[in-house]
């Protein structure tokens, strides 16, 4: 399937050599090529061009980054690991987001079905035989669901924006990084140190990360006993995990599974960013698809 996303203004990642013509034709494995700019017309992930969109986002980091303790994370997988609000299918859920938008993100202000069907779609164009791969675009970030009011409605600072792990020292990496100096865990002996309540290669799956989305649809895939591979399930996790797969931090606490793991996230990452675009998909065209992957790899209702 073709998508209007071929006729985009291409370009490269902000930090190349914006004057070198050959890296602006740069392509992602032939098929989907990067834009240079985001829906904004800036480069992406640009936390400190001058804009209003840009103040609201780092004040979001701010709340974020003063209130994601251990203590809380750990009452929030309690709470919502019990996957007792809600039942519905993965495409009644993709249906809930067509009204949020993401307060956290300075690349897209699209409803998040939007950016989903991008994702989907550009890695569908480069990997056509990785079916699963392309489910895991589509259903990476459902987990905002937790903003709708089914859910308690969760404030934006609980939800979205990168994530990063607690119990353990904030790495400088993280984004807004100044705002933890607020944050008790920052002041904590037990938890301010490299490896904290942590020990050196003990696996990403045993680290508590700060709670929102990606962690809540990873509860939500592994306990519907999805069939999706191990891969999936850590892309679902920690594709906002910028802090590791863009910045290499924290990798002192991976395992073997998580190195090989990790491999496919960055292959997912460029499509999750790069497709942001205000380019539309044709939903009711694609739909067909995805609801015959949806049926291979989930049961028809799940508990959420």
């Amino acid at each position: 399937m073709t998508i209007l996303i071929d006729q985009l203004d291409f370009g490269i990642e902000a930090g190349f050599n914006k004057a070198d013509d050959v890296e602006k034709e740069a392509v992602l494995n032939g098929g989907f090529m990067m834009p240079h700019t985001n829906s904004f017309g800036h480069t992406f992930r640009d936390y400190h061009v001058e804009s209003e969109r840009q103040q609201g986002v780092e004040n979001f980091y701010r709340t974020n980054h003063i209130n994601q303790t251990y203590d809380f994370v750990k009452r929030m997988r309690e709470e919502y690991g019990n996957l007792d609000k809600v039942e519905m299918s993965i495409w009644e859920c993709c249906e809930l987001l067509n009204d949020v938008v993401d307060e956290s993100d300075p690349d897209l202000d699209e409803p998040q079905i939007e950016h989903l069907l991008q994702t989907a779609e550009a890695i569908r164009k480069d990997y056509p035989d990785e079916d699963w791969l392309h489910l895991t675009g589509l259903i990476h970030d459902l987990g905002k669901v937790l903003l709708h009011p089914s859910f308690g409605g969760l404030p934006q600072w609980a939800v979205v924006g990168d994530t990063y792990p607690v119990g353990c020292a904030f790495d400088k990496s993280i984004v807004h990084h100044k705002y933890f100096e607020e944050n008790p865990d920052f002041h904590n002996p037990a938890y301010n140190t490299k490896y904290g309540v942590y020990s050196e290669g003990c696996g990403l799956n045993n680290v508590m990360m700060s709670w929102g989305h990606d962690d809540y649809m990873y509860l939500v895939a592994k306990e519907n006993d999805t069939t999706l591979p191990s891969a999936a399930l850590f892309i679902i996790r920690y594709h906002s995990f910028y802090a590791l797969h863009r910045s290499g931090s924290y990798k002192q606490l991976m395992n073997g599974e998580d190195v090989e793991n990790l491999k496919w996230l960055e292959i997912f990452n460029k499509y999750d960013l790069y497709s942001k675009s205000k380019v539309r998909i044709d939903v009711e065209k694609v739909k067909p698809y995805y609801l015959s992957l949806i049926e291979k790899y989930f049961p028809a209702k799940l508990r959420w």
